[in-house]
């Protein structure tokens, strides 16, 4: 086996391994404040090592069915601290396939679990030594599913975070410019 190709594997299994310590702790933490923005970054982060894994060849694993590796890991708690944490960010909807173009409604907590159940089922193959069973799992699961949903993700918590940037607040801003125009005792509604 290659240098390469031992190095490319510790570096996917670190993001994911990454990817899951960091949903724990943010879902753990429970601070909706500074959650969008983590969740912005541990996503982006996931999400190259999906593109790397889908910008090589195929992955062949050994076996025509998956060994088993053990019981999925129980993600409900983190789900249901996703969901509290993310209060009314969680519901969202967006595009699965472009080119099929259909809404579709979802919840942050229940993508980000997804994603998380996912790339644990890899690590589980990768941590029990089957290296080209967990890199085809990552692949195929990021080209058909988690990929998708991470990428949705991404673009709602973006568009949380431009709403709080860039939004304005028009009742505040009407209320500053009628004070303004009494200063400068101008009658509301004219321009000088």
């Amino acid at each position: 086996m290659s240098v390469e190709k031992i190095r490319f594997e510790e570096q996917i299994a670190d993001s994911v391994t990454s990817f899951l310590l960091a949903l724990r702790a943010i879902a753990r933490e429970g601070n909706g404040a500074e959650a969008v923005s983590l969740l912005l970054l541990e996503i982006s982060q996931v999400l190259l090592a999906g593109a790397r894994l889908g910008a090589q060849t195929d992955f062949t694993p050994r076996e025509e069915f998956q060994p088993d590796v053990g019981p999925e890991a129980d993600i409900d708690e983190l789900r249901l601290r996703l969901a509290e944490m993310l209060d009314s960010i969680d519901p969202y909807t967006f595009v699965f396939d472009p080119y099929v173009p259909e809404v579709v409604e979802s919840r942050l907590s229940d993508d980000l679990a997804s994603i998380a159940i996912d790339l644990e089922n890899g690590l589980r193959h990768y941590r029990a030594g089957d290296v080209d069973e967990a890199l085809w799992w990552w692949q195929f699961s990021y080209v058909n599913s988690w990929g998708n949903l991470a990428g949705a993700a991404l673009n709602a918590l973006l568009t949380v975070v431009a709403h709080d940037r860039f939004d304005t607040d028009f009742e505040a801003n009407a209320e500053a410019v009628a004070v303004a125009d009494e200063m400068l005792e101008v009658e509301p509604g004219t321009q000088p």
